[in-house]
This record gives C-alpha cells, structure tokens and sequence, in this order.
C-alpha cells in the first residue's frame, strides 16, 4: 500500500514546465501537463550532469511517450518511468503523482 504525500497546491505549478520541490530530503521534479491531465514526478538530480536541474528542463514527445530534456546535455528521461532515452541503462527515480482538489500529492 503506497502512502500518498502532499507536496504543494495545484497553483504552485507551472503548466507544460517543471517546478521543484523538497520531500524529505529529496528534490523532486514535478512537471504538469493540462492536456493530459497529468502531473509527473523525478527526481531533480541529472546523473550525467551531477547537478539538481532536471526541473527546468525542457518536455519533449516521442510517439506516445512524454520527456523531460535536462538543460545540461540533453538526455531525455521518460516522464513515466525515469528511463534515459539515449543510454537504456541509466534511469531515475519516479514517483507516481496526481492531483486532487487542487493538492499534488505524490506516492512514496
């Protein structure tokens, strides 16, 4: 059983970008998209960078599949799953997130 936590208001985000946040200890990324109705969350840290910025990282689409693109070198992490689109081996942390009456909570 996951245990849902709140994080911020739905107000604090930004549409079609990414915000970040501290969960214990943690800087976590979110990204909000209005067309999909989704709110996505990862972990702020590129590995390839080693550098907490994936929040202003740019949301690009491949297929179906939604990415964030670090601002650093360009890997694209899948929104849904953290996966790195150009090394298959190197992924992220994600957490599932949704919105409910206007909070962003988040499954840790």
């Amino acid at each position: 059983m996951s245990q849902w936590t709140h994080v911020c208001n739905q107000s604090d985000l930004v549409e079609n970008s990414g915000v970040c946040t501290l969960v214990e200890d943690k800087q976590i990324a979110l990204f909000y998209l209005p067309t999909e109705n989704q709110v996505f969350a990862l972990a702020n840290f590129d590995p390839f960078g080693e550098a907490n910025v994936l929040s202003r990282g740019l949301i690009a689409s491949q297929g179906e599949d939604l990415y964030v693109a670090s601002p650093l070198y360009k890997q694209h992490f899948c929104l849904r799953t953290g996966h790195c689109l150009e090394d298959r081996e190197m992924s992220i942390q994600a957490w599932s997130a949704r919105c409910i009456d206007g909070k962003v909570e988040i499954s840790l």
